[in-house]
């Protein structure tokens, strides 16, 4: 199974037992989102984006206004830091210091740089794609103009870790007879019925 390197920036430290460092599960992770948020610092202040973004390989793809600040920023290299979280479950337990949340989330810390041309062109159909596939061959393509106002950002997948927690509520022994209501609340995310624009 290939894994990601540990380092000094990616090694979790605290329940490390929920890390995971292995391709597999941080690709399965970031496949399943569509929005990451991205922190970098913008001059001498913390920034944070939520953004629209999808895998491609090793690496992640993001796309905005070629005049957003952020994106110029960001199109500088400068280090950024990625999150991505699934939130699975609320975990109720007997105590009110064992409760917690069932979840999965990949962190990684990395810079990016500016797509162009064919690999430009690839990247803005894997984002429409990943909203339903096939799309980028029905839809109108990109024209000049649209084109020459966007800019892609390839964000390499480096420095990568993904920590999950499962199961239920861990409670105290002598908690266990408190005769209070434990166990899992579970949380889906899910696609509803399609909706007609009511322009057609």
């Amino acid at each position: 199974m290939n894994a990601y390197p540990k380092t000094g920036k990616n090694r979790i430290r605290q329940a490390p037992q929920r890390a995971a460092y292995d391709e597999k599960t941080v690709h399965a992770i970031l496949d399943e989102g569509y929005i990451a948020h991205i922190a970098f610092m913008d001059e001498d202040a913390p920034a944070i984006i939520p953004i629209n973004y999808v895998r491609d390989g090793h690496q992640i793809l993001i796309h905005g206004s070629r005049k957003a600040r952020i994106f110029r920023r960001l199109a500088c290299g400068i280090p950024l830091s990625l999150a991505v979280t699934h939130l699975d479950a609320l975990v109720m337990a007997r105590s009110a210091f064992n409760h917690s949340m069932n979840y999965r989330s990949v962190i990684l810390h990395s810079s990016a740089h500016i797509l162009e041309g064919e690999d430009k062109a690839k990247a803005l159909d894997l984002m429409v794609d990943r909203l339903e596939e096939g799309r980028s061959k029905l839809a109108r393509p990109t024209n000049k103009s649209e084109d020459k106002a966007t800019m892609v950002l390839a964000i390499p997948i480096e420095n990568v870790s993904a920590k999950q927690r499962r199961g239920g509520p861990v409670d105290d022994k002598e908690d266990m007879d408190l005769p209070i209501w434990a166990g899992i609340i579970p949380i889906e995310t899910r696609l509803g019925e399609p909706e007609q624009d009511p322009g057609q």
